[in-house]
């Protein structure tokens, strides 16, 4: 065998060992199509695993997550939003390309759009103030998520110049935003600076919140706002015998719920090397078994601390309280300033929002409640929508768990992150059987 074969060969074999093996079945399973991932295990790829499934709408009903030395291996039984098996083939070779391709970066989707990432002090009107400086800027917002938790507000908003439609790159055009943009942020008492900066990373938006948030240092925040009635329960526990740490999660199921503890475990630096997550009814029951990247478990009771209040926030940051409004209307400059500054005319603070265009058209989602976080009064949301339009603005229900029907009909009816029925008393016991799980429950 000469060298150049001798090469061609192990670039084969290289290219084998580092491309996931994915394997999607819809005869195991009656009620949902099975979803297999083998490959080399490295930091961040079960989040990528997780992302690409929750962002192709689909549902996780049932999974268990296993590493043994350098490999891993994840089963997903899936569904759509319609709790039926995958039929269409282009979204299963869709999928099966996306995961096997999860090791390679991909991209975003915002091309010729200027990213920005802005913190700052969370208060009724902000978002009304942040979109009507853009608007008197001459910039276009094409795309924008905002999340608030524990009063502080972050948001990654993409826009374009209203004149050319074309990104904008001139530094001191930058600089004015950020002057104007600063001290609307900033607020009266902010104990912090406020923050606008021009995102040049290649990241998952909602990813990318989270990673806001969290150097924002919003979970050690305390808040005046209204006391969740079913807070999470998070505890951490080391497993001595086998260098494991032990995260253990109870809380109310919800959309994405595995993707935002994943994600926030991930960017802390720690590897989930096994987990089994279950649900009944509308309540979840996680379980994790971390260590950091270097092989060790958390290594004091500080730390501990740190990663309960780190996932509780994860979880509390997408559990948007208020009435869900839904906006669809022809785009125009200025929509958003106007929508915005009606909501906060008649009261109403944004605690979410989900801002898209799709050609001329506007697709927006706001969770809104009163000022002082209470579910808004039914008379102030309708004089709202009558002022905006009653066919524009439309009050729709909160998205709907993985495990009940979603509907279809509805716009923005939400991705339903990856939660589980159960696990199966056979895997779970294998896994004791090796001594890979240990359950702290």
């Amino acid at each position: 065998m000469d060298l150049q074969t001798c090469s061609d060969e192990f670039e084969k074999l290289i290219f084998r060992m580092t491309t996931p093996r994915v394997v999607i079945d819809n005869a195991v399973c009656p009620t949902a199509t099975v979803v297999k991932v083998d490959s080399a295990r490295k930091h961040g790829i079960l989040l990528e695993v997780i992302q690409v499934l929750t962002d192709l709408n689909l549902s996780i009903k049932k999974a268990y997550v296993s590493s043994d030395g350098r490999w891993f291996m994840d089963v997903f039984h899936v569904t759509d939003l319609n709790e039926s098996k995958l039929t269409n083939d282009s979204v299963i070779s869709y999928m099966e390309q996306s995961l096997g391709s999860i090791h390679y970066t991909r991209p975003t989707g915002h091309n010729g759009l200027t990213a920005l990432e802005l913190t700052g002090t969370d208060r009724i009107g902000l978002l009304s103030e942040v979109f009507a400086v853009l608007a008197n800027l001459q910039c276009n917002v094409v795309d924008a998520k905002v999340w608030t938790h524990n009063g502080r507000i972050a948001a990654l908003i993409y826009i374009k110049d209203c004149d050319s439609g074309s990104q904008i790159e001139d530094s001191q055009r930058i600089k004015s935003i950020e002057l104007r943009l600063r001290p609307v942020l900033r607020g009266d008492n902010d104990i912090r600076s406020a923050k606008m900066t021009v995102s040049m990373t290649i990241t998952h938006t909602e990813r990318r919140l989270h990673q806001i948030m969290y150097a924002d240092r919003d979970y050690e925040r305390t808040t005046t706002m209204p006391m969740k009635s079913d807070p999470p329960i998070v505890t951490v526990q080391n497993w001595v015998q086998r260098s494991y740490s032990v995260l253990n999660v109870q809380c109310k199921d919800r959309c994405k719920l595995l993707f935002d503890i994943v994600c926030t475990l991930t960017d802390m630096e720690y590897v989930v090397f096994h987990a089994t997550v279950n649900t009944e009814s509308n309540l979840a029951s996680l379980e994790f078994y971390i260590r950091h990247t270097d092989g060790t478990p958390i290594g004091s009771d500080a730390e501990m601390q740190r990663v309960i209040q780190s996932i509780r926030a994860a979880i509390e940051r997408r559990d948007s309280p208020g009435v869900r409004l839904e906006l669809c209307t022809k785009d125009f400059p200025g929509l958003l300033a106007d929508v915005t500054r009606k909501f906060r005319e008649n009261g109403l603070n944004v605690t979410r929002a989900e801002i898209s265009t799709s050609g001329d058209v506007a697709l927006n989602i706001f969770y809104v409640t009163d000022a002082e976080g209470y579910p808004a009064d039914p008379k102030t949301i309708d004089a709202v929508r009558e002022k905006i339009g009653l066919g524009i603005l439309k009050v729709k229900e909160l998205p709907m768990i993985c495990h009940q029907k979603a509907k279809t009909d509805e716009p923005g009816a939400g991705i339903c992150g990856a939660m589980l029925l159960s696990l199966g008393s056979l895997v779970r016991r294998n896994l004791f059987n090796l001594g890979l799980i240990r359950s702290y429950s």
